[in-house]
């Protein structure tokens, strides 16, 4: 059954965060990650409030092939990037 990570970030240094961008697509698609929706501008809402400017949805075969690929060392290394570039929140396990 599918799984469905949702992201929201706010890139603080958008030069810097291209090298995640770089390395993220080989990682992620080892586990069989697809990208079913990207920002590259602001969200807009619709209604309430949104955490942070930019979404991005991604799907994955399985609950526990999104947990892999957010454990796997390689995306933990490429994940520090992230980490100093821009503010995120990740959200899974809807099916």
């Amino acid at each position: 059954m599918p799984a469905y990570v949702i992201g929201q970030l706010d890139i603080h240094d958008p030069e810097a965060y291209q090298a995640y961008l770089d390395g993220f697509m080989p990682i992620f698609e080892k586990h069989g990650g697809e990208l079913l929706a990207t920002s590259r501008a602001e969200t807009e809402i619709l209604e309430g409030s949104w955490a942070m400017p930019r979404t991005v949805l991604m799907r994955f075969p399985s609950v526990e092939k999104a947990k892999a690929w957010h454990d796997d060392p390689e995306y933990l290394e490429l994940a520090e990037i992230r980490h100093q570039t821009a503010s995120t929140n990740l959200g899974s396990g809807l099916r």
